[in-house]
């Protein structure tokens, strides 16, 4: 018999770790190739692992609600026949390709206490990303592994070990060094209580969004910018076009397919801002995939609108509708939330009319949608009651600069202005 390890694989772009919601096998339950193991939720989706080996199930390395890094054991499989090397090696292939993470096989650990550290791919992106040498830092996972909470500790408390330096911290008790890092990270309100108030656990994937929006805000200098634009001309020809498009297609034309054909035209003129920060050099992406924010009673998803530069705003439309179908009925893969590049959020959907986001992790910026209003504006030395609307834009300020983003929202903005029933096709 030989035992094989499944790992937390990558669930997504960008996506650092996962958390238990729910375990579907148990000790000494059979399992076969491809068997979902687990519930896992992350901050951009809810999927189910599915085995890489058939056996059973020797023990689960994580409770319920656990939060795991990429990488991490999620827990062990005692497999029916020895495999030679060959055939774990492909197995292995396998899963990487299939999850982007490392499932590696349990090469008799307990025996060999001196082999070769292993690190989860979030632990080494912020060792390199912060200069860290990871071999004078003591982890706190399980038999002393270093997790990517050791290294977020290191970084917010300034005393990183250095490749040519000694470090203090990595011949320190885990115990010794937590608590100054934790008051200084992670301080914990002592919220006082009194009859009839009411406690609400924090969910797995409420603690995954909290976890990004930190990493993003932590992370990422931002900066904010807004532009105001005259929304009348496209109001009027949605208006007209509305109920006869819903009775041909079968779903809506929205304000917001206008305004994301808009903000996908504009990035094929502007690509600095399709960009990601990547350490010592910028990505500029070439593909144009516009995450938008979905969200249900207590999350949010964000989707992603695949080449929405050569899609129509019919296309876009449709796709607007699928994708908040999946996520209001938990149809929602992993797929569905990779690769985007720029997110625009609706938040006009709620009445807001002047918002700041938080920029969608790793990319380098975020449009809002705010409410579309009647006002009186001054056209030509008259009043005239038009339909405006606030665009607010987010941005890393490591990857842009205010000159070039607001070039792109002035283009946004004329686009938005310029849109008639002879210029803008919908189909």
């Amino acid at each position: 018999m030989a035992m094989e390890l499944m790992k937390m694989p990558q669930l997504g772009e960008s996506v650092t770790e996962g958390t238990i919601s729910k375990w579907l096998v148990k000790p000494g339950d059979h399992v076969t190739k491809y068997d979902p193991l687990a519930e896992v939720m992350t901050d951009k989706v809810n999927a189910e692992v599915p085995s890489s080996f058939t056996g059973i199930i020797k023990e689960l390395k994580a409770d319920e609600n656990q939060t795991l890094a990429v990488g991490e054991v999620i827990c062990s499989i005692e497999v029916e026949t020895a495999k030679t090397d060959n055939e774990n090696a492909a197995q292995v292939s396998q899963n990487e390709e299939k999850f982007e993470a490392p499932v590696t096989r349990d090469v008799q650990q307990a025996a060999e206490p001196s082999r070769k550290a292993r690190y989860s791919p979030a632990v080494l992106k912020l060792s390199q990303e912060h200069g860290i040498d990871l071999s004078k830092v003591k982890g706190t996972g399980n038999e002393g592994r270093i997790t990517r909470k050791d290294l977020l500790k290191l970084v917010e408390s300034g005393n990183l070990p250095k490749a040519d330096e000694p470090s203090a911290i990595s011949d320190a008790a885990p115990e010794e060094i937590a608590p100054q890092v934790n008051r200084q990270t992670s301080p914990v309100a002592k919220v006082p209580t009194a009859a009839g108030d009411k406690e609400i656990p924090v969910t797995g994937i409420r603690k995954a969004i909290a976890s990004n929006m930190l990493k993003s805000k932590h992370e990422i200098p931002h900066a904010w910018t807004m532009v105001e634009v005259d929304a009348s001309n496209m109001v009027k020809l949605r208006d007209n076009l509305k109920s006869d498009f819903k009775q041909k297609e079968g779903y809506n034309l929205t304000y917001f397919a206008f305004f994301v054909k808009a903000v996908a035209q504009a990035l094929t003129e502007f690509p600095e801002l399709n960009s990601m920060w990547a350490g010592e050099k910028i990505v500029q992406k070439k593909e144009i995939n516009i995450s938008i924010a979905v969200a249900t009673e207590d999350a949010l998803f964000v989707p992603v609108i695949k080449n929405a530069d050569e899609k129509s705003i019919k296309g876009i439309a449709r796709e607007i509708q699928e994708l908040a179908s999946k996520v209001k009925s938990g149809k929602l893969k992993a797929e569905d939330m990779q690769g985007g590049t720029f997110t625009v959020n609706n938040t006009g959907s709620f009445g807001s009319v002047q918002s700041m986001g938080i920029i969608n992790y790793p990319q380098a910026a975020i449009l809002q949608v705010e409410t579309i209003v009647k006002r009186p504006v001054v056209i030509n030395d008259m009043i005239a009651v038009r339909d405006m609307v606030n665009l607010c834009l987010s941005l890393d300020h490591r990857v842009l600069d205010g000159l070039v983003c607001g070039r792109f929202l002035a283009r946004v903005k004329e686009i938005i202005e310029k849109i008639s029933k002879d210029n803008t096709p919908i189909y």
